[in-house]
C-alpha cells in the first residue's frame, strides 16, 4: 500500500471517530441546555420541617448527597440495605480499614405537584450495573447528584459523571416521594455501596429528618471534615458546557481536565456496553 493510499485510509477511518466525538458532546450541551429549561418548570421540593422550599446552598460540596432507599451496603456481615443500618455496625471502608457507623441521616422530598418532574437536584443519578468497571456497580446505583464516587484517586460527584447512557439521571416519575439516607462515620471516608466506592457524610445538618436523634447522641454538629481525598466538580451548567468544549476538540487539542477525561472514558464505556 501507498504512503497516498495509507493516509487516505487514516483519514476515513480517524475523522468519522472525530466527528462522532464531537456530535456526541455537541448533544450533551444540548441535555444540559435542556435540563436548565427543565428545571425551570420543575417541582419545588417540601423538604424535612423548617425547610418547606428545599433548595441547595450556592456551594457545591455542601449540597444534598445521599443514597436513595434500597441501596446495599457492604458490611463485615454482608450486603444489608442502608435504611436498615444502625449505629455501631460495622463496615469496610477504602481509607480507614473497618470502621464503625455513628449514625444513619434519612433525608424526605415530596412533590409540591404530582404532575410536575422532580427538580435536577432531586431526582437521582442512576448508575448501571457495571457502568464504572466490570460488576461494579454489582446492579443499578441510585444517588443524588452532588453525592460523590471515588474514582481514580478522586472524589468526583455523580452529576458530573453524566453520560446518557449508564450515568444518567433518573426521573422517578412514579414516586411522590423521595427517601435518601447517609452513613456517618468519625471521619469522612469511602464505603461500598452495590460494590462502587462512594463517599460517606461529610456534614451533619439539620435538613436530616432525624437530626434529633443525632443531636441526642453527638450533640451540635462540628464543622465540615475535610475531605479523605480530593474532590473535582463542575461549577454549574457553565462548567459542564465548558467541560464539553474541552472534550469536542480534544482530538485536535487537548486540554482536558482529570475530570473531562474520567467523564470520556466512563462515556465510551457505555457506549462499548451498550452496542
Amino acid at each position: 500500500m501507498s504512503v497516498e493510499e495509507r493516509n487516505e485510509l487514516d483519514h476515513n477511518t480517524i475523522q468519522p471517530n472525530r466527528r462522532s466525538f464531537l456530535v456526541r458532546n455537541v448533544l450533551a450541551i444540548g441535555a444540559i441546555a435542556a435540563t436548565a429549561l427543565a428545571d425551570s418548570t420543575s417541582n419545588s421540593v417540601a423538604g424535612p420541617p423548617g425547610r418547606p422550599d428545599w433548595a441547595p446552598p450556592d456551594w457545591a460540596p455542601s449540597r444534598a448527597k445521599c443514597l436513595l432507599r434500597g441501596t446495599e451496603i457492604r458490611t463485615l456481615e454482608g450486603d444489608r440495605r442502608i435504611e436498615d443500618l444502625v449505629a455501631g455496625d460495622v463496615l469496610p471502608t477504602h481509607f480507614g480499614g473497618n470502621r464503625t457507623v455513628q449514625w444513619v441521616g434519612r433525608y424526605i422530598y415530596k412533590k409540591s405537584d404530582a404532575a410536575k418532574p422532580w427538580h435536577s437536584d432531586v431526582r437521582p443519578i442512576r448508575i448501571a450495573r457495571s457502568a464504572l468497571a466490570p460488576n461494579v456497580p454489582s446492579r443499578d446505583l441510585f444517588v443524588t447528584s452532588w453525592h460523590c464516587l471515588y474514582v481514580d484517586g478522586v472524589l468526583v460527584p455523580a452529576g458530573s459523571l453524566v453520560n446518557g447512557t449508564t450515568i444518567a439521571p433518573y426521573s422517578a416519575d412514579e414516586l411522590d416521594e423521595l427517601e435518601y439516607f447517609h452513613v456517618k462515620l468519625a471521619s469522612h471516608d469511602v464505603i461500598y455501596a452495590e460494590g462502587a466506592e462512594c463517599e460517606t457524610l461529610v456534614r451533619v445538618d439539620e435538613g436530616a429528618s432525624n437530626f434529633a436523634d443525632y443531636y441526642r447522641r453527638y450533640g451540635r454538629p462540628e464543622a465540615e471534615e475535610a475531605p479523605c481525598a480530593p474532590l473535582v466538580y463542575y461549577e454549574g451548567r457553565r462548567g459542564q458546557i465548558a467541560s464539553r468544549l474541552r472534550s469536542a476538540v480534544s482530538p485536535w487539542l487537548d486540554r482536558r481536565t482529570k475530570l473531562d477525561l474520567i467523564r470520556d472514558r466512563l462515556e465510551e464505556r457505555g457506549l462499548a456496553l451498550a452496542a
